[in-house]
């Protein structure tokens, strides 16, 4: 019996690393770049820029760094991650999901270890694509996801009521949620009735403008109108200005941060969280770009540019940069062409701080605080929590954990929980699809010539004889089920001489189905009977063979090689 390894297609036929690896921008110029091109990316670089303005400074602000650190990430992230990328429509640049974790690193270890954080961070996603690990990404439930973006959103939203209504605390702002509710339950007497209105006017502007001109730039106009009023009639506010002073003008010369072993040993675990969530929320961007508009990204090489960004970021002073789901649809929906409309949107940011960086000192914080509230809602998934919670119980006890631990506790270990609550909720499901049908001289199903699985010959096993018995095995076999299965089989084995297993129905089988397989054979031999195996896959008789299941332990009922191939 020859046996050969089915690992996803002939010998050379799998991409190449050059092709799993170059960016999307030269894959667009190889096919032709015209004006008009240019024209449509620099009008969607713009419309971008406009958007990710207001939203890199707030981001930063309450991250607990300063405005311009938002705008260094979303310049040189941002322009790395469109120029090496893996998506021809991607924007990065600072992202909502990263404020809990930068906010957590710069209490713990100020603003040097969230720089050295994020330079790790970026050498980590560089080996996780490099290593062609951005595949397994993809098996993050779903429930986990939409669980710990809600539970984000309302650590966000936990985090601006200072701004919003403009409170004054009596002490620094707990990080944790219930900490932080119950200081600012005590500072509501100080409430500013200013910016608070501020604040409303802002998140009124912006839900307005969508609903009625969706095409404006809503978040900006909402910054604009409120450093107008503020300033005209003089509120008693607090602006950027006043709680960071100027603003530079230029990027900053890069430079590494210090690094000694025992820091980069006292920020791992934040640089690991930042990887995780990093590569996570780029390829989620990445994979809706697709959806839109019928693209396929390379996930690999989108991790790698991830990699490259944070590194790039950090050495110019910047915090995490990753893929954003919000700022990539509106570069889509702007009529981007490809990943120029991402380089050119970094470079108008740049243009900003080199002529505009003054005015930002008059923007009042209420109103980014506004901004962010609004941001904070559009991350909810309300619609896909309603049906993960009225669907399926396993599905709400995941959401439910996972958003629960991540405001409760810490972002990771939500992830980590609401995996592994996921995990064996799905082994669950598989052992319990699995069936085992008996009966005599069971009919072949309806296959390919082709289809790689060995026939089902009744006549070579004595299907005719009483003392024959034939079942067929369907679903998942693996070590989820197994224990059902050998508890079946090894009840019928006793009543025959020669039990017969068709798994033409059976996807796999892993070590433990091979293992309870070859027990199963075992005890048949020592009652003087046999067993005899059909419908198997090359790859499925590898691994049977690698844990003894073998002639003369078991029969095998084998296709004819084919000659020639």
């Amino acid at each position: 019996m020859a046996i050969a390894m089915g690992s996803g297609g002939a010998k050379g036929g799998g991409p190449s690393f050059v092709e799993l690896f170059t960016p999307k921008l030269v894959t667009v110029m190889r096919e032709g770049y015209s004006l008009d091109a240019l024209r449509a990316d620099a009008l969607a670089g713009l419309t971008v820029a406009i958007v990710a303005l207001p939203l890199s400074m707030a981001i930063a602000i309450a991250s607990g760094t300063t405005p311009e650190r938002g705008l260094y990430t979303a310049i040189v992230g941002g322009f790395l991650i469109s120029a090496l990328g893996g998506s021809r429509f991607q924007i990065g640049g600072p992202a909502g999901a990263f404020i809990v974790l930068v906010a957590a690193c710069v209490a713990r270890h100020g603003i040097e270890g969230l720089i050295l954080a994020t330079l790790l961070s970026g050498v980590m996603l560089l080996a996780i694509g490099l290593l062609r690990l951005g595949t397994f990404i993809k098996y993050i439930p779903y429930p986990v996801t939409v669980g710990f973006t809600a539970g984000i959103a309302v650590i966000i939203f936990a985090s601006q009521l200072k701004d919003l209504l403009g409170l004054t605390l009596a002490g620094p702002e707990p990080g944790p949620f219930l900490a932080k509710l119950d200081v600012l339950k005590d500072a509501l007497p100080t409430l500013n009735v200013p910016a608070a209105g501020l604040a409303l006017g802002t998140i009124v502007v912006i839900a307005g403008l969508r609903r009625l001109r969706p095409g404006w730039p809503g978040m900006l106009l909402a910054i604009a109108l409120a450093s107008v009023a503020a300033a005209l009639l003089e509120l008693p506010v607090e602006t950027i200005g006043a709680r960071f002073g100027d603003m530079p003008r230029s990027l900053p010369a890069p430079s590494l941060p210090e690094i000694t072993w025992a820091k980069v040993e006292a920020v791992l675990p934040d640089a690991m969280g930042f990887a995780l969530l990093g590569a996570i929320e780029s390829l989620l961007s990445a994979v809706v770009a697709d959806g839109m508009t019928g693209r396929r990204h390379r996930s690999n090489c989108e991790l790698v540019a991830q990699g490259a960004a944070n590194i790039g970021s950090a050495l110019f002073g910047g915090i995490c940069a990753t893929g954003t789901i919000a700022r990539t649809a509106t570069n889509v929906r702007a009529g981007a062409r490809g990943p120029v409309a991402g380089m050119l949107h970094a470079l108008f940011l740049m243009l900003f701080l080199l002529v505009a960086a003054p005015l930002a000192r008059h923007i009042p914080l209420a109103a980014l605080a506004g901004v962010l509230a609004v941001v904070a809602w559009g991350m909810v998934e309300r619609h896909a929590l309603a049906a993960l919670l009225r669907t399926s119980w396993g599905d709400a006890v995941v959401v439910a954990a996972t958003f629960l631990l991540t405001v409760l506790r810490d972002l990771t270990e939500g992830i980590v929980v609401g995996f592994t609550i996921g995990l064996l909720l799905f082994l669950d499901r598989m052992s319990q699809a699995i069936q085992v049908q008996g009966g005599r001289g069971l009919v072949a199903d309806d296959r390919a010539d082709d289809s790689g699985r060995d026939p089902y010959d009744p006549a070579a096993s004595h299907a005719t004889d009483r003392d024959t018995v034939v079942y067929r095995i369907s679903g998942a076999f693996f070590f989820g089920s197994a224990a059902a299965v050998d508890a079946v089989l090894d009840r019928i084995g006793d009543h025959h001489r020669t039990l017969v297993l068709d798994l033409a129905g059976v996807p796999f089988v892993d070590s433990t189905a091979a293992t309870t397989i070859a027990g199963i054979a075992a005890r048949a031999r020592r009652r003087a009977g046999r067993v005899v195996l059909t419908g198997t896959t090359r790859e499925m008789r590898r691994t049977l063979v690698a844990h003894g299941v073998r002639p003369p332990l078991v029969r095998f009922k084998a296709a004819p090689e084919k000659s020639g191939g």
